[in-house]
């Protein structure tokens, strides 16, 4: 197939093979430019101990844990919102030239990040607002990689050029806990600091090596849809993290009717949305798409298996920072960067399968790996939920790979699948659906999980922690105070690596303890012990929560048929 393409501005003009050597150089490019966006997605979760406190905040006070979310939050929203606007800009200006952009909003950002010259809350706010300007150059560079490689490649290697993408951006929310734990001790400047020379080199080689593959649409830009999507996938976000923020006494903001009112004009842009896709001439959103058998299971795959996965990531995060690193000799300080090290046997077990089964889906089809990984994946929730709360690490450091094995047999295939599905002008707009359904689903899963986990704190921590405060000493009034605080703030601080106890009573309480008790109470293993039994309670829940998610995706992925290739039935037709 000849593409036509004219040297240096990626404009159409003369008629050009795309080289053999050109589809690798994409494949690299766009591995690094998805790898740098994925693990700024999670290189804040270890770093943000460190960054409160080089920028004076403490993130436990009453109002200052919303910081701390959206510090986390705001760039996964930005990302799940634009995502499929920036794709369907690719499909019209070009879709090298709105990577390309991307990689400068993400660098320049990346930059001014790392000079916040502001403490308190005035420099949490410029973390926050940048962060989300970084969102955008992630979307950029995430909403156009995949139809960039489905141009260079043909459909013979799409699935293992689209599976080594692929797990780069899934394996890079797990290498930035690393990168985060590494980074933010040395100082947390740094975190952000490490993005930029990687852009500036990223966004130099993307300048001058990639070349526009893409048949342009001359359609015009359909704003009506890209605002109600937009505002409607805000609002129902900013409800949702906002519903596991506790509100006038309760543990959680569900009755909240600022929360409501938020969700409830959220899906009515959204229904508005739908209805604006199926009037305008040309919409953002190619709801026609959906009659393609592929896509649509494919899609519905990514969106349960990220539904499934989203929260998963920090409830192991607590379970080791808050319960077991602590029972096995780590100081709080220390168990961020350490937890982020014993969850490597994921990463490892999705960079072995997933180019490996992109490349077999290539000569066999996607469905029986995608499904299989979404089975695999189900299996290994049901072994973490029989774990028990002090469990061997051997044992689950194999849990671990058997799900990350699971999900590199899943999103590579899958992934190649849904791109492989699509007609060449549509895959800018068709890969955005995707992702966008797959960004938005991870957004929607730390809602359903922090909800769960909350809920089962509520129902047992308050009274568990008073009397377990009262019988060490601790004045029934300060006891009671520190019983009182939102779960949420419990849940955080074991995010965090600090001691809650130790924290929440404070040097004047602990004070007048004597030395046995403060002994015990700021010791490694009584704040673990307290919180094991309702952590356990809600972990069960969520984990049977996440297979039933699985479950449903192995289903849909098994329905969408065999083997399809929309380039292969255009060219017949043809």
């Amino acid at each position: 197939m000849t593409i036509s393409v004219r040297a240096g501005d990626g404009q159409e003009s003369a008629t050009a093979e795309p080289g053999d050597r050109y589809k690798w150089v994409a494949l690299t490019n766009t591995t690094v430019g998805v790898l740098l966006a994925t693990i700024d997605a999670s290189i804040m979760i270890i770093a943000m101990p460190d960054i409160f406190r080089g920028i004076h905040l403490d993130p436990l006070v009453p109002g200052n844990n919303t910081y701390l979310l959206w510090m986390i939050l705001g760039y996964l929203v930005t990302s799940s919102v634009l995502v499929v606007t920036v794709g369907r800009l690719g499909d019209l200006f070009g879709r090298v030239r709105m990577y390309n952009l991307g990689f400068v909003i993400y660098t320049i950002a990346s930059l001014l990040l790392t000079i916040d010259w502001m403490t308190g809350r005035s420099g949490a706010l410029w973390l926050l607002l940048w962060r989300i300007v970084q969102g955008i150059g992630g979307a950029f560079l995430v909403g156009n990689s995949g139809a960039i490689l489905t141009d260079a490649f043909p459909p013979r290697q799409r699935g293992l050029a689209l599976g080594i993408n692929n797990v780069a951006g899934i394996s890079g929310s797990f290498i930035g806990l690393v990168l985060g734990g590494v980074l933010a001790p040395i100082n947390w400047r740094l975190v952000f600091f490490v993005s930029v020379p990687c852009g500036v080199f990223g966004t130099v080689w993307a300048y001058r090596r990639l070349r526009d593959l893409s048949e342009r649409s001359h359609e015009p830009v359909d704003w009506l849809g890209n605002v109600t999507f937009a505002a409607g996938m805000i609002l129902l976000m900013v409800g949702i993290t906002q519903g596991v923020q506790p509100h006038d006494g309760h543990a959680m903001g569900w009755t909240s009717p600022i929360v409501d009112g938020f969700i409830a004009a959220g899906l009515a842009l959204l229904a508005a949305f739908v209805l604006v896709e199926t009037k305008v001439a040309h919409p953002m959103f190619r709801l026609g798409l959906f009659k393609i058998r592929a896509f649509t299971f494919g899609t519905i795959s990514t969106f349960l298996s990220a539904l499934g996965r989203g929260g998963l990531m920090f409830m192991l995060i607590i379970w080791l920072q808050g319960i077991w690193l602590p029972q096995h000799g780590y100081s709080f300080e220390k168990t961020p960067l350490w937890a982020g090290i014993y969850m490597l046997p994921l990463t490892v077990g999705m960079l072995t399968a997933g180019p490996l089964s992109g490349y077999l889906s290539d000569r066999f089809g996607s469905r029986p790996f995608a499904t299989g990984g979404m089975l695999g994946a189900a299996v290994s929730f049901v072994l973490l939920e029989l774990l028990p709360i002090d469990f061997p690490y051997p044992v689950f450091a194999l849990i671990l790979l058997l799900y990350g094995l699971s999900m590199g047999c899943f999103s590579s295939p899958n992934r190649a699948g849904v791109m492989n599905s699509l007609p060449a002008r549509h895959r800018g707009a068709g890969g955005g659906m995707n992702s966008t359904f797959m960004n938005s689903a991870q957004v929607f899963s730390l809602g359903i999980f922090f909800s769960l986990m909350i809920a089962g704190l509520a129902a047992t921590l308050p009274t568990t922690m008073s009397a377990g405060l009262i019988a060490h000493g601790v004045p029934a009034a300060d006891a009671h105070r520190v019983s009182s605080q939102p779960p949420v703030s419990i849940l955080f601080a074991s995010f965090l690596g600090y001691n809650p106890i130790e924290h929440l009573l404070g040097p004047s309480v602990l004070g007048h303890l004597s030395a046995a008790n403060v002994h015990t109470l700021t010791g490694r293993s009584y704040f673990p012990a307290l919180i094991s039994g309702p952590f356990r309670s809600g972990l069960r829940v969520a984990f049977a929560f996440s297979i039933a998610a699985c479950l449903i995706a192995a289903a849909a992925s098994w329905s969408r048929g065999k083997r399809y290739v929309a380039a292969e039935h255009e060219q017949a037709a043809a």
